[in-house]
This record gives structure tokens, C-alpha cells and sequence, in this order.
């Protein structure tokens, strides 16, 4: 069927884990100086030679089904044309490429401060054959860029990245210095030119700076990156959903409003009962603030959403949850906490066949920093959990199995350090757990 994929990895654990009230949490050590993000100057940040050359180019979904795909570009000289030539490739030495054809797109530009973007191009190609993959907080760091190089020697890849939000840091320089939004662009494009990478935001896409002028948030990052949203009703790029191979994959926004009545919510509410299950098995969800997390960084960031939501998915019986922001690795049983009603005091999270896994996969390298601060004892609701960069594989089968597989940076590519058989919930709802409490 599909294959989803990202810059989440794990390498497969030889009596390196330790039991603990809930699952095992991995001893490997990991050097823990902090790095810092490469200089300007790195030649993976190099502009392309030639007037006008098309850089930063990255493609995503460009339709709800995924026979669409929006192609993006900048050009810092002057506007140029918007318009993407293409064709079907014929295999077979006897056999001719299709008819050429060209899209016509639209361009823009924005102001942040004291930066002026390049003129960024945006073209929509419709009626493709294409298929899916996944990853979160990537930043530019030598450690970002030892993750995608790692994901690029893999023998095994997805077809498309799903990307749970923190592209880069910007907000991390003086004036949320734009150009880094460049740099990045040109460092991604090894990966993000030949395969669509959906995109999540994260609360570093915010770049919300009153202090500088700048009150509009997300204001970068919807001028660069644009995606399918109106094509599943959704009012806003910050929440979509999308369709993949077997897999219909729905995006949140951890900041944005989602409380009643507020439009994600109303979008959420209607969108969770059109999932066809005999079209798509498959539901995941995107976000980027995790609802359970054992490190006491971000430590229940989500909770404002997990009260609101999780009950929905439970009903609609969603088959995975990957969340990004804490910078490690972590991965649960299948648990649920929706008992709770003020007065009865049922707060503690429960093994519950009927929810979702939820896997945090905020270890793409960031700016150098790992999270290494775990609670203790681990929570029974915690399966494996690990303070390393690393890249995941989530590999749909069929409409019943999945395997899933993290790799850290500091193994070899073929190796697995945390890997598990997912069950679909709704057409095979059997036990899939890795600990029994």
C-alpha cells in the first residue's frame, strides 16, 4: 500500500534498555554538548550559480486525494515566470515521455521587519499519479544536518515526509532573522524537490514580535509554504487533512484556537466522520505539541487540546499520533484519559485498545539541543523512550498491519532501535501493546 516517512529514526536495541513501571527507556548515551546551527557560509546553504536560479524549490500535496501538487520557488533577482513545465515518464527504452504540459502558478513576496523575501513562486500540477513519509524539529544545526543525510542513505525511504512542525528557529536570532527562512529552504531542498513533505506548524512558525512591528503570526511561514487546505473545507492552512495512498492523514494546529465553537474545532467535528475506512484503513494525526510525554520538558503542553479532542479520537478510532517539540524520542502503549469529570478524580491515563499510539518525534536536530530530563519512574503509559536525534519509518502493508521502525543518527542506517507491528484499529482492533501492566 503506502509508506509513510520521516526524519524519525530507530536503530534496533542489543541489552540496552531498562524495565521500569512502564515501558524501557533506552541507556544508550549520547554526547550531550550542545552544538550550534552551521554558519552561513556552509556550502549546504549555497545559492544556486546562474541569474535568476530557481532555489529553495519544495513540493507537497496540492489536492485532497493527492493527484495534485503544489510546486514552490524563489528568485531573488527579479519575478520571473510562475509557470512549471511537467510530463508522465514513460519506463522502457522504446517508450516516449508524455505530452508536456505547463501549470501556471501565482507569485508573492512579504516584508518582516527589516527583510524583503525573494519572489516566492507557487504552482498547483493536477491529475499526477503520486504516493507518501515523516519528521519535526529539524532546524539547521550540524546535528540537523547529520539527520538528513542519515534519512537520505537509507536503504529504506517513504514516499512523502510528514513534518510535525519547527522548521528552522528563526525566532531564535535577533529580529527572527528571515533570512535564515533561506538558508533553510536551500538546505531541505536535497529532500524536500523530489518528495513532498507535509507540513504542520510549530510554535517556532509563530513569529509573532510585536516588539519589532510584527503582529501577524505565522506570517513567514504562510507565504512560503502553502498547502491543499481548502480542498478538505478547512478555513485555514494551520489544519487540513489530506489523503495518501491507504492512509488519510489529518494536520492540527497546537496554536491555534481549538476550544467549542472555535472554527478548528468545527473543522475537526466534521471532518473526522467523512474518514471512509474502506478508502483510506489508515487515520493518522499530525500536530506538534505532545498529549503524552514523559519528558518534563513541555510537560502537558497539550493538555488544553488532549481534553478537547481525545475523546474523538477514540470514537473515530485513529490508528496513530505523531507530535514533535519535546527533543527526544518517545513512544506509548495505547492509552487513554477521558474519564474525568471534576468530581470523580479518574485523572490517570489507562491502557485502551481503542486509542491511538502516540509517538513524539521532535529529534530531527533542532539547534543542537537534546531533551534529556525524563520523569521517574517512567509512566506505565510510556512503551520506549530514548534522548537521541534520529529519523522514523511508518510502513502501511495492508489494511490491517503497519510497521513501524526509529532509527538514531549514530547507528548505522539499516539498524532499528525501537520497532513494532501496529494493528489497524478499525479492521483489526486486536492487542498490539509492547508492555503488559
Amino acid at each position: 500500500m503506502g509508506v509513510v516517512e520521516g526524519l524519525l529514526a530507530l536503530a534496533l536495541v542489543l541489552n540496552v534498555v531498562v524495565v521500569s513501571n512502564g515501558g524501557k527507556s533506552s541507556l544508550f548515551v549520547r554526547k550531550t554538548k550542545k552544538t550550534c546551527d552551521m554558519p552561513l557560509d556552509s556550502d549546504v546553504f549555497s545559492v544556486p550559480p546562474g541569474y535568476n536560479a530557481p532555489q529553495q524549490v519544495h513540493i507537497t500535496q496540492g489536492d485532497l486525494v493527492g493527484r495534485g501538487m503544489i510546486v514552490s520557488w524563489v528568485t531573488t533577482d527579479e519575478p520571473g515566470s510562475s509557470a512549471v513545465r511537467y510530463w508522465s515518464e514513460k519506463k522502457g527504452k522504446k517508450k516516449k515521455n508524455g505530452k508536456k504540459k505547463t501549470a501556471e502558478g501565482k507569485m508573492v513576496t512579504y516584508r518582516f521587519f527589516n527583510y524583503s523575501s525573494g519572489f516566492i513562486h507557487h504552482t498547483t500540477i493536477k491529475n499526477l499519479e503520486v504516493s507518501v513519509l515523516l519528521g519535526g524539529d529539524l532546524g539547521q544545526s550540524f546535528d540537523s544536518n547529520i539527520t538528513l543525510s542519515h534519512y537520505g542513505l537509507s536503504p529504506r525511504k517513504g514516499e512523502t515526509v510528514l513534518f510535525v512542525g519547527d522548521l528552522f528557529y528563526a525566532d531564535n536570532y535577533p529580529n527572527h532573522d528571515n533570512v535564515r527562512w533561506d538558508t533553510w529552504g536551500r538546505f531541505t531542498e536535497r529532500s524536500v524537490a523530489y518528495q513532498p513533505w507535509i507540513w504542520t506548524v510549530g510554535n517556532h512558525e509563530i513569529d509573532f514580535a510585536p516588539e519589532i512591528g510584527e503582529t501577524v503570526p505565522f506570517k513567514p511561514f504562510s507565504h512560503r509554504y502553502h498547502v491543499p487546505y481548502e480542498a478538505s473545507q478547512s478555513t485555514s492552512p494551520l489544519w487540513y487533512s489530506i489523503k495518501r495512498a491507504s492512509a488519510h492523514i489529518i494536520v492540527l494546529s497546537s496554536y491555534s484556537a481549538h476550544g467549542k465553537g472555535m472554527p478548528q474545532y468545527k473543522w475537526l467535528e466534521e471532518e473526522l466522520p467523512k474518514v471512509n475506512r474502506s478508502e483510506t484503513p489508515w487515520l493518522i494525526v499530525l500536530m506538534h505539541s505532545p498529549w503524552y510525554n514523559s519528558y518534563n520538558n513541555h510537560y502537558m503542553e497539550g493538555e488544553t487540546m488532549r481534553v478537547v479532542y481525545e475523546a474523538w479520537f477514540l470514537k473515530y478510532k485513529v490508528d496513530v499520533v505523531f507530535a514533535g517539540h519535546v527533543h527526544a524520542y518517545e513512544r506509548s502503549e495505547r492509552v487513554s484519559n477521558i474519564a474525568y469529570n471534576v468530581i470523580n478524580g479518574l485523572c490517570t491515563p489507562v491502557k485502551d485498545q481503542s486509542a491511538p499510539v502516540y509517538i513524539t518525534i521532535g529529534d530531527a536536530g533542532n539547534y543542537g539541543v537534546i531533551d534529556t530530563n525524563m520523569t521517574e519512574p517512567q509512566p506505565e503509559y510510556s512503551a520506549f523512550r530514548e534522548d537521541s536525534f534520529g529519523h522514523a519509518i511508518f510502513d502501511i502493508k495492508n489494511r490491517t498491519h503497519a510497521y513501524y521502525s526509529w532509527n538514531r543518527n549514530q547507528d548505522g542506517v539499516a539498524m532499528e532501535a525501537d520497532y513494532v507491528w501496529f494493528f489497524n484499529r478499525y479492521w483489526y482492533p486486536v492487542d498490539d501493546s509492547t508492555v503488559y501492566v
